[in-house]
């Protein structure tokens, strides 16, 4: 699979990047379901009532999501609450130690980064000033504020990240079945990022069009000018 990145990634010009998996573990060191019970808490401490089946929810946005089907008028308040969240979690999330060398051979080569992601804007923003990568980014599209229906597995983020680009002249770097469907719902073709066990099984049956353990060989091939 690994031969097959020279040929897919020849005439792309724009590299569409995920960014809790390949740039950086979001929920390293502020945990997702610790992220998840203060949501919860604020939801609460704002005066509305915390759904039981709320409860049980581990993933912050999955419960951003769950909270706009059941509860639509409090949309905003929790996506608020998250992007808060998400902003402080990324203060002490893990660097993917490969990822500086990807956007070095991205700008050596002269394409353009665009990070796509479900997390915040504001989040994704502040990890990449904090960590000195802003500069090697042309853009950052993270969910609509509020409309947690815009994130992926939904095309939209992905749309609004190409702009006027061609899909054939953009690849999509993610590590979810999700960023997958997204991937081909906008007609991009997707590198899975099979960064843990099984996750590799998981990105090929979902359709990514190459999968791959490290970011190393991307670079590599990534260093090839389009």
């Amino acid at each position: 699979m690994i031969a097959a990145l020279g040929p897919l990634l020849g005439e792309v010009t724009t590299v569409l990047l995920d960014f809790d998996g390949p740039v950086c573990s979001v929920f390293a060191g502020l945990s997702a379901g610790e992220v998840a019970d203060r949501m919860r808490q604020r939801i609460a401490a704002d005066g509305h009532t915390v759904e039981e089946s709320w409860e049980a929810e581990s993933d912050p946005l999955a419960l951003l999501s769950r909270i706009a089907r059941e509860r639509p008028g409090l949309a905003g308040e929790a996506d608020a609450a998250l992007t808060d969240l998400e902003t402080e979690a990324v203060q002490r999330a893990r660097l993917n130690p490969d990822i500086k060398v990807v956007l070095d051979a991205c700008a050596s080569s002269g394409r353009r980064v665009v990070v796509v992601s479900n997390n915040a804007g504001r989040a994704i923003t502040s990890y990449l000033d904090r960590e000195g990568l802003a500069g090697h980014v042309h853009g950052v599209v993270g969910r609509v504020p509020g409309e947690p229906a815009s994130m992926k597995p939904s095309p939209r983020l992905l749309l609004d990240a190409m702009g006027e680009v061609a899909p054939a002249r953009c690849v999509f770097i993610g590590d979810a079945t999700r960023d997958v469907e997204a991937g081909d719902a906008a007609g991009v073709p997707t590198i899975g990022y099979a960064n843990k066990p099984g996750k590799a099984e998981k990105l090929s049956a979902a359709g990514a069009v190459v999968v791959v353990e490290s970011l190393l060989p991307l670079a590599n091939a990534l260093s090839s000018k389009p």
